[in-house]
């Protein structure tokens, strides 16, 4: 009985066996259908790859030149939008001047008001007052002083703050100071 037990277990690993072989062998036939089936599917997108490369090709330059109207297109918006800043600035520069030619308007009448008042004081009543002022406010009056008067100002002021204020005096008057304020 073992005997028969072997034989049948050999004669079901040669089934076993053979069926692998029938698998692999039909596998194999198969495998070039499919293959054969691969390139016919293969050739046709080509034909597809070409027709896309030359639809690509022929719209290119309508395509280029589309791009490149969207882009005029807004860069000439900018534009505008710079120009129209620009005239906003021109405007506010244009108003900034006016105030400022009729700033320096009132303060040269002021300041010919002021030095005319100063002219007519004496000069131990004008030095307190003109000690406490700016420096450079003080001096710009005690040189439009005549010089007598001039002398009797500085005469009465503290010794520190007259020196501060002959200081910007002479620098004003000296050619090689730049008359740019800035």
């Amino acid at each position: 009985m073992t005997k028969t037990v072997a034989s049948s277990h050999k004669a079901g690993h040669g089934v076993v066996l053979s069926r692998s072989v029938f698998a692999a062998l039909c596998l194999m036939a198969v495998l070039p259908a499919a293959s054969a089936q691969e390139a016919v599917q293969t050739a046709a997108p080509p034909t597809t790859e070409d027709e896309i490369r030359q639809y690509c090709t022929n719209i290119a330059d309508p395509a280029r030149d589309r791009r490149y109207l969207l882009q005029k297109e807004e860069l000439e918006k900018l534009q505008a939008d710079i120009d129209q800043r620009i005239s906003v600035m021109e405007a506010r520069k244009a108003e900034y001047e006016d105030w400022l030619k009729r700033r320096n308007d009132f303060l040269k009448q002021a300041e010919a008001g002021l030095v005319d008042i100063y002219k007519t004081m004496k000069a131990d009543a004008a030095a307190p007052q003109l000690q406490e002022m700016d420096a450079t406010l003080a001096a710009a009056i005690i040189m439009k002083l005549p010089a007598r008067q001039s002398g009797l100002i500085l005469s009465e002021m503290e010794a520190k703050k007259a020196a501060v204020v002959s200081s910007i005096m002479s620098s004003a008057a000296d050619p090689n100071t730049s008359k740019d304020p800035s």
